[in-house]
């Protein structure tokens, strides 16, 4: 069962903060993490049990209050669109033009056996 774990740490160093992101996701079921840096709250989503996820913050040094578990919030549903009318776009034509028409090679293709300098150049 997904929860989401709210919790209220001290985040003052950026150097403590990277230690305390690197453990609580090392944690088995995390799937979501999200730090409110001015609040100084963590919110850790997935099946990850609040436990573990206390005790591996007070691993790294850090001391920990237990703000909420509950379920996560549902997700924004998106209006739906309406399938607009498709308008008549006029035809492209087929035939491919050259954009430098002045700078067109042809292309020779040759195997080794019709190459004009067949010898080694080595020697």
């Amino acid at each position: 069962m997904v929860k989401k774990t709210v919790l209220k740490v001290d985040l003052s160093g950026e150097k403590g903060r990277k230690k305390l992101l690197k453990a609580i996701s090392g944690v088995q079921g995390v799937d979501k993490i999200e730090v409110d840096a001015a609040k100084g709250t963590i919110s850790v989503t997935g099946d990850a049990d609040p436990y573990d996820i206390i005790v591996r913050t007070r691993k790294v040094g850090k001391f920990v209050e237990l703000v909420s578990v509950g379920p996560p919030p549902a997700p924004p549903k998106e209006p739906q669109k309406k399938p607009e009318e498709k308008k008549a776009q006029p035809k492209k034509d087929d035939k491919k033009t050259d954009p430098n028409p002045q700078f067109h090679y042809p292309v020779v293709y040759m195997d080794r056996y019709n190459e004009p300098n067949v010898g080694c150049s080595i020697m």
